[in-house]
């Protein structure tokens, strides 16, 4: 079990919060989340609360609206998730860090691309459906463990808080320029299933929309098809090899497009070159803009670390290497209490800034990237050893294909031309990102990761 330990147990603030948060009094984050009346729960014994079930409406082509919301429901999700939301932020960032650090070693030449908020709210909605047991496992995994249960009983959390305020999390909203963030959420199982009212509720509480169906796994071409048409053709060939006696298929489609807050100068941006290992480069656009940026250049693990503002709400932190230091060895010792060093150490300058043009998506299969941290991790919570006994009305139930899909883009525009830099003197520290590099989109509120990636080569 030891594996399924958070990697950090104690949880940090780890970016520049306010100084009244930054002081608020530590609470258990089990005791945030836990369920009503909640106690410790005998593993073996089932739950005396009957399976709520609801029918799967049939897949058809004709029909492409997603699953109907309560809007009191909506309202609720806006309430009382402020305490939450920091808590929450420190969970998901520790597995998020965890889960690319073991992806990024299995690509270590490739782009990489994760969303640690995405991953966590996949997880969670299949929490929902679990045994007593393998929920144990998962609420170890998140960071949602009380802590002081016995080895044969587990005191469980409720679900719906957690992905209510995940949603507010990954769902900014705020006046005028903002970026563009939306979570789409397909499930799929047999015309005769039955699911669990819980899972499908969750759906709903972690997406923006969601769209549960019933279809028969012989013809995977339509649950294909209906995907891509749905995601407005962002999502294509979901799945593949999928099995005619599958249970249940899942895909959820995390995009973000983003906005400068302040316009690079595309008079500025040209063709130059991008040192993509220690023999190979590429001609790359690369953006240009002199301005006002709060950097910091770590000496320690040899990178220079610089925060670009979004929308009011976000912002993206940029790690380049120095000359001869490889982003692997950073990588390799990236934490959440580093991060919150570099976010304390940042010092406003003027710098010459010129950054790759990219955009990028990658699709994940949720089982192999637990399998990437531990194959023993998968089993019991995806895998040969997890129990979903309240998922569906089917014995045995099993999650056969759990995909997540990650779509990343940034516009050379802003919203705004000008800037403090017009007004600043002095000499341009220059920056040039013209080799591999690290890089995160942050949730400004809460400090939540956003997306978390690599760029080893700009023009793939």
């Amino acid at each position: 079990m030891q594996s399924l330990r958070p990697a950090f147990v104690v949880l940090l603030l780890w970016c520049c919060l306010p100084g009244g948060r930054a002081n608020r009094v530590y609470i258990h984050p089990f005791h945030l989340f836990a369920a009503d009346n909640v106690s410790c729960e005998t593993l073996q014994t089932q739950t005396a609360k009957p399976l709520q079930t609801l029918p799967l409406a049939p897949l058809d082509m004709a029909v492409l609206t997603p699953e109907p919301r309560d809007p009191s429901q909506q309202d609720t999700q806006k309430q009382n998730v402020t305490q939450r939301t920091a808590v929450l932020a420190e969970l998901l960032n520790s597995l998020g860090l965890r889960v690319y650090q073991a992806l990024s070693g299995k690509q270590r030449g490739a782009n990489t691309l994760l969303s640690p908020v995405n991953t966590y709210g996949s997880l969670v909605t299949f929490y929902l459906g679990t045994s007593k047991k393998t929920a144990s496992s998962f609420q170890l995994l998140l960071g949602l463990s009380s802590g002081t249960d016995r080895d044969d009983c587990v005191s469980l959390v409720d679900g719906h808080k957690v992905l209510k305020t995940l949603h507010s999390i990954n769902s900014p909203v705020g006046d005028g320029h903002k970026d563009e963030m939306t979570t789409q959420v397909w499930l799929f199982s047999h015309p005769h299933v039955r699911l669990s009212a819980d899972v499908v509720e969750g759906t709903r509480d972690f997406s923006d929309s969601s769209f549960i169906r019933g279809v028969d796994f012989s013809q995977p071409e339509l649950v294909n098809t209906f995907v891509e048409k749905t995601s407005d053709g962002k999502v294509k060939d979901a799945f593949k090899d999928v099995d005619v006696n599958s249970n249940l298929l899942f895909v959820t489609f995390f995009n973000f497009q983003g906005n400068w807050k302040t316009t690079f100068q595309p008079e500025k941006t040209s063709l130059q070159e991008f040192y993509v290992d220690e023999t190979t480069t590429v001609m790359a656009p690369l953006m240009t803009h002199t301005g006002l940026y709060h950097y910091f250049n770590d000496k320690v693990r040899r990178c220079t670390v610089v925060k670009l503002s979004l929308s009011k709400r976000s912002y993206m932190l940029v790690v380049v290497p120095h000359e001869g230091a490889k982003l692997h060895d950073i990588e390799a010792k990236l934490r959440t209490d580093v991060m919150s060093s570099w976010c304390h150490s940042l010092q406003e300058g003027l710098l010459e800034l010129a950054l790759p043009k990219f955009s990028m998506s990658s699709v994940n299969d949720l089982r192999e990237l637990l399998s990437n941290v531990d194959a023993e991790l998968e089993a019991k919570l995806l895998g040969s050893q997890a129990e979903f006994s309240r998922l569906g009305n089917t014995d045995q139930f099993t999650i056969d294909k759990a995909i997540t899909k990650v779509s990343f883009e940034m516009s050379e525009e802003g919203a705004t031309s000008r800037d403090k830099a017009e007004e600043a003197t002095g000499t341009p520290l220059k920056i040039s990102v013209n080799r591999p590099f690290l890089f995160s989109v942050v949730e400004g509120e809460s400090n939540a990761i956003l997306m978390l990636g690599k760029i080893t080569n700009p023009t793939l």
